[in-house]
């Protein structure tokens, strides 16, 4: 049932009064008071219903024994709110932690964003918000309860307002903020929630069940005194300690129960309820095994929520037995702890609230916290298309991760412990030269998880790699960390970055086997004036090499072209089964060619065009020359796609130079077995006077880009000089085209 407050006056001996009947500690006492006579020399006359709903705000909480900080946040919140007091006051005459809590609780007005309905969906900005959100809520989760506070206010303020306003009130207090209560397992705050909303939604039933429990209140009192006298004398002669007493019943929880079992009022089981408090587990289990011998039980209505908690953590046991005149009466049996977290839920665990988390204890908290927090988002959304939606948008794309104080960093999904380092400092990116998750060393490439604990380890000197730059590699995600790095080396000594660029470009075109043509199209092409401006972009970061090779790749030389037959696309099919590499409309063995513009591998999707003098050139579908030669003969365009040979990849051969050691080829082959590449044929050679090794192999590949990345992880491989593409297998793949 809806709790009722006293009114709240500005009166200092009155508030001492009712400060000290709420039972708190002489140390919030002092805090509010000093509180009180500040507000009194501010001009807020204006403002005494803001006033009246912070003390309302720091009675809701002094239940919740909240530490002063947060019942002088809660004080302060409703003129913060209103723009009544500013930052720059709150900073200077209250605590230092008050306006951080103030400023979290006001950040989480992105609550409202959360759509409610299937039809609705969650725009970018209302999920950045959410997502800032959930990082306040972590970071102090005293916040969230002073929020649900502040809605208890505003549900009992709209009392008086027209039905339309009252309606939307309760409503969005039955789909979010009652579930936030719930799944933070705040039964206080969550009762009286869910009781104004039924009021306001079903006014009618409302006042019958009140009406209900009012008639039969002194019958059932003085029912429920003689029974808890029965039980505390049996728990007695037991020599169990606990404390036995008649619990409240709501009329939302009632209303409830009636639809969910198609019960009558008279029939429900818990009007007439006890609740026993131990000290112990054990005497848990002794009281019911008490109870159910001195009454009979009904094994239908028994629940063990101990042996197996809710989700919200709620732990009791739950049981009905008949009492004296064959009346049924629910028991509850809980330990005090249990007790506590039932009623206070999260509030219950302030050992944070003098100061900071310290060690592993307050860190699991928090992740568990945040666990809560993210099933909630998907408890408040009716249509499972939005809660896909909103996990996608505030959770799966994000990984929540902590320093190893306990603060929480929002890192985008598949970031690496690098991405962190540079999330925190660049001068700590860096230096970096190790990672800890947990207190396990990872590597650079580790993919980090939500719940994570990063600790960056760090070198005196900055030595940051180029290799970090290589997007096969996976070292880093973010484009924030990746831009710090591109700007170290540029930087850096220019001479450095032409040398260094000169040598992953010649590198990479030596292991593809490619030529530098035509250089004045690749420096208009990168808007520069000179190959030393284009190499020194390279070296630097601020051009990506695989943007030079790829266009070096579409500036192959094509072979002049003659006219042919346009028949050709009619030619007849084979009765045989196609043989050829492309087959084209259905039909294998005609003459065609890989074209040089776009260069397509087996996988690739593909398109034929008939050309003119050497038969149907094979396009990949989103080359840019195609689609300017289908614009202006889309006549000659066929379908094509590639041949059955062609199932199992595309065969291409690579050379491995490196110095000869003791599991080297394992090494290797590790990476192949995880690139999921097949060997087909693999000779090796080795010079001992050299103490070197010279490896070739035959792979089936898919795609180019599934040998650049091949080829770039082979490269780091201790103890590899030089992994690059064989020049026959070049030539092999030009016989195929060539005979096709």
């Amino acid at each position: 049932m809806v709790t009722v407050r006293h009114a709240h006056r500005t009166d200092s001996t009155e508030t001492l009064a009712r400060l000290t009947a709420l039972r708190l500690s002489e140390l919030k006492i002092d805090a509010l008071l000093a509180a009180e006579a500040w507000l009194a020399e501010q001009p807020l006359a204006d403002h005494s219903a803001d006033i009246r709903d912070g003390w309302e705000m720091v009675e809701i909480l002094a239940d919740l024994r909240m530490d002063k900080d947060a019942l002088l946040a809660a004080l302060l919140f409703p003129l913060f709110d209103g723009d009544v007091l500013s930052a720059e006051q709150i900073e200077t005459y209250f605590p230092e932690a008050v306006l951080p809590m103030l400023l979290a609780v006001k950040q989480m007005e992105a609550i409202r964003s959360i759509p409610i309905g299937a039809h609705q969906t969650l725009q970018p900005q209302q999920a950045d918000n959410l997502r800032r959100m959930l990082l306040a809520m972590v970071e102090d989760v005293r916040a969230v309860v002073i929020k649900l506070a502040s809605q208890i206010c505003e549900l009992r303020n709209v009392k008086n307002a027209d039905e339309e306003t009252r309606v939307l009130a309760a409503k969005e207090t039955n789909a979010i903020f009652a579930p936030l209560a719930n799944r933070l397992g705040i039964g206080q705050i969550k009762w009286e929630l869910e009781d104004l909303a039924f009021r306001y939604l079903h006014p009618q039933l409302y006042k019958q069940i009140a009406c209900l429990l009012e008639e039969k209140r002194l019958d059932r009192e003085q029912f429920m005194l003689d029974f808890v006298a029965q039980v505390e004398r049996k728990m007695l002669d037991a020599d169990l300690q606990a404390e036995v007493y008649g619990r409240p019943k709501h009329i939302f929880s009632i209303w409830k129960k009636m639809q969910k079992k198609h019960l009558a009022f008279d029939q429900l089981y818990d009007l007439r309820a006890v609740r026993i408090v131990t000290q112990k587990v054990q005497d848990c289990y002794a009281a019911l095994g008490l109870v159910h011998t001195s009454w009979r039980h009904l094994p239908t209505e028994f629940d063990d929520y101990i042996a197996t908690p809710k989700q919200n953590g709620y732990q009791s046991i739950h049981t009905v037995v008949i009492g004296p005149q064959g009346r049924a009466v629910e028991i509850q049996i809980r330990t005090r702890q249990m007790h506590e977290d039932a009623e206070l839920g999260v509030a219950a665990h302030w050992k944070y609230k003098e100061g900071p988390s310290q060690g592993r204890e307050g860190y699991d908290e928090k992740i568990g916290w945040l666990r809560k927090l993210l099933q909630w988002q998907e408890e408040v959304v009716d249509s499972a298309d939005l809660a896909e939606e909103l996990r996608n948008q505030v959770t799966e794309d994000r990984v929540y991760v902590f320093t190893p104080k306990g603060d929480i960093v929002d890192m985008p999904l598949g970031a690496t412990p690098l991405d962190f380092a540079y999330y925190v400092h660049s001068s700590v990116g860096h230096r970096c030269i190790g990672a800890k998750i947990s207190g396990r060393i990872v590597p650079f490439t580790y993919q980090l998880k939500t719940g994570d604990q990063v600790e960056i380890l760090t070198g005196r000197e900055q030595n940051p790699s180029r290799d970090w730059l290589n997007p096969h590699l996976g070292y880093l995600k973010s484009s924030r960390a990746r831009s710090k790095v591109q700007y170290w080396f540029r930087q850096q000594d220019k001479d450095k970055n032409l040398a260094a660029g000169r040598e992953l470009l010649d590198n990479e075109l030596s292991k593809l086997n490619l030529p530098m043509e035509h250089p004045t199209k690749v420096l208009q092409r990168f808007n520069i004036n000179s190959m030393d401006e284009l190499l020194v972009g390279i070296g630097g970061g601020d051009i990506k090499l695989t943007q030079v090779v790829h266009y070096l790749q579409s500036q192959q030389p094509k072979t002049a072209e003659q006219e042919i037959d346009p028949r050709l696309k009619q030619r007849p099919a084979s009765t045989n089964k196609a043989q050829s590499d492309v087959v084209v409309q259905g039909v294998g063995n005609l003459l065609t060619h890989m074209a040089g513009c776009c260069q397509p591998l087996p996988g690739d999707p593909i398109v034929g065009y008939i050309t003119q003098g050497r038969g149907i050139a094979v396009h990949r579908d989103d080359c840019d020359q195609f689609k300017l030669m289908e614009s202006q003969h889309p006549e000659r365009v066929v379908d094509a796609n590639w041949g059955d040979q062609y199932n199992s990849g595309y065969a291409v051969d690579i050379r491995i130079l490196a110095n000869d050691r003791n599991g080297l080829l394992r090494d290797i082959t590790s990476i192949l077995a995880n690139e999921k590449a097949n060997v087909t044929q693999m000779n090796s050679h080795s010079n001992i006077k050299e103490q070197s090794v010279l490896i070739t192999m035959t792979l089936e590949l898919y795609n180019q880009d599934s040998l650049n990345k091949l080829l770039s992880k082979i490269s780091q491989v201790n103890d590899v000089l030089e992994a690059k593409r064989c020049k026959s297998g070049a030539s092999n793949s030009s016989d195929k085209q060539a005979t096709g």
